[in-house]
C-alpha cells in the first residue's frame, strides 16, 4: 500500500506535471525549430508572440463568456483558441513583411535578424501588457478535475488521492493530435514537402520552382498555430501572466537545442527532458521517501535540490552542457 501512495504522489506531482509542462514546451520548441530550419535565424520574440496568441484568446474567451457561450465541462478557451490563432497569424505575417523580408532581402547575417527579433520582443511585450495588463489573469471555466483526489481515495482505500486536472489532460490529448498533424502536414502534404525543401537546401529548391515567400507565409502560420496553442494550454494550466511568457522563452530555446536546433523530432524529446529535469529537481521528496523508507530513515528536510524559484536555472545548466558536449543535440540537429 505504502508504494502504492508513494506511485500516486510521484503521478500528483512529477509525472502528470511534467508530462503537460512537457507537451506545452514542446509546442513551444517546435515554433523556434520551424523558424531556425526555413527561416534560418533565433527568435527571441517567440515568448512574447504566444503571449501575444494567449491573450488574444483570452479577450475572446472573456467576449463568449460575457454571452453566455461554451463548451461545458471543457473551458470556453478551446473555442476562442481558432480567433487567436488567426489574429496572432495575422500579426507574424504583418512582422515577417515590415521587418523580416527586408533583411531576407539583403542577405543580412543571422545576428542581425537576432538583433531584430529583440526589438520585436520588447514592442510586443509592451503591447500585451498596455492591452491586458501586467498581472495574472484568469479565464478557465469548466470542469477543473478529470478525476478528484477524494474521489479516488474513497474508490481505492489509499491515503493519497489521484488529482488529474482538466487542463492537464487538454494539454497532453491536444499535444498529441497536434504534433500528428504538423508531422503528416510536413511529410504528406506537398506544401510541407517544399517546405522541407526549403530548409535542406534553399538554392536547390528555389531552382525546382518552389515559391519562397509562400513558404515564409505558411511557416509563420504554422508557428503562430503552435505558440497561441501552447500559450494557452500552459495559461489555462497554471496561469496566464505576460513575463512568465518571457521567462519561458529559455526552456523553449534549450528544449529546441538540447533535442536538436532544426529537428522537429528532437524539439519534442527536447521539451520533455527539460520539463522532467525541471520539476524533479525542484519536487520535495519527502512525501514519496516517507512511504517509501523504514521509519527510521524518513527524512526531517524536504528532500529537495533546488527551490522552484530557481526552476528555470536548471533549463540553463542542460543548455550551456548540451552546447559545450554536444551542439547538434540529442537528435542530429544544425550546430549551434
Amino acid at each position: 500500500m505504502d508504494f502504492l501512495n508513494a506511485l500516486v504522489a510521484l503521478s500528483n506531482f512529477v509525472l502528470i506535471p511534467a508530462i503537460a509542462y512537457g507537451s506545452q514546451l514542446a509546442l513551444g520548441a517546435l515554433g523556434v525549430t520551424l523558424i531556425y530550419g526555413i527561416l534560418r535565424f533565433s527568435n527571441f520574440a517567440h515568448g512574447d508572440t504566444m503571449a501575444f496568441g494567449a491573450m488574444v484568446t483570452i479577450l475572446f474567451t472573456w467576449w463568449f463568456q460575457s454571452m453566455g457561450l461554451s463548451i461545458h465541462p471543457l473551458p470556453t478557451a478551446l473555442l476562442a483558441l481558432p480567433f487567436g490563432i488567426v489574429v496572432t497569424a495575422m500579426l507574424l505575417i504583418l512582422t515577417d513583411r515590415t521587418v523580416y523580408r527586408f533583411y531576407r532581402r539583403v542577405k543580412a547575417k543571422p545576428i542581425v535578424f537576432v538583433m531584430a527579433s529583440m526589438g520585436v520582443m520588447f514592442i510586443m511585450n509592451g503591447v500585451v501588457r498596455f492591452i491586458i495588463g501586467p498581472g495574472d489573469q484568469r479565464f478557465a471555466d469548466g470542469e477543473r478535475f478529470i478525476i478528484k483526489a477524494r474521489d479516488f481515495k474513497n474508490a481505492t482505500g489509499l491515503s493519497e488521492g489521484l488529482a488529474f486536472k482538466t487542463s492537464q489532460g487538454i494539454t497532453i490529448v491536444t499535444a498529441i493530435i497536434v504534433v500528428a498533424v504538423l508531422f503528416w502536414f510536413l511529410n504528406r502534404t506537398r506544401t510541407g514537402k517544399s517546405m522541407r525543401a526549403f530548409s535542406d537546401n534553399e538554392d536547390l529548391a528555389l531552382l525546382s520552382g518552389i515559391n519562397p515567400e509562400r513558404v515564409v507565409m505558411i511557416t509563420w502560420i504554422i508557428v503562430a498555430a503552435l505558440i497561441t496553442i501552447a500559450g494557452t494550454l500552459y495559461g489555462l494550466d497554471k496561469t496566464f501572466k505576460p513575463f512568465t511568457y518571457f521567462q519561458l522563452l529559455l526552456p523553449i530555446f534549450a528544449s529546441a537545442i538540447v533535442g536538436g536546433l532544426g529537428n522537429p523530432l528532437g524539439a519534442i524529446a527536447g521539451g520533455f527532458v527539460i520539463a522532467f529535469s525541471e520539476v524533479t529537481i525542484t519536487y520535495a521528496w519527502k512525501k514519496v521517501a516517507v512511504y517509501l523508507l523504514p521509519e527510521s530513515l524518513e527524512p526531517t528536510g524536504l528532500v529537495q535540490l533546488m527551490s522552484t524559484d530557481y526552476k528555470f536555472a536548471v533549463s540553463f545548466v542542460i543548455l550551456i552542457v548540451v552546447l559545450l558536449f554536444k551542439p547538434t543535440g540529442l537528435f542530429k540537429g544544425q550546430s549551434v
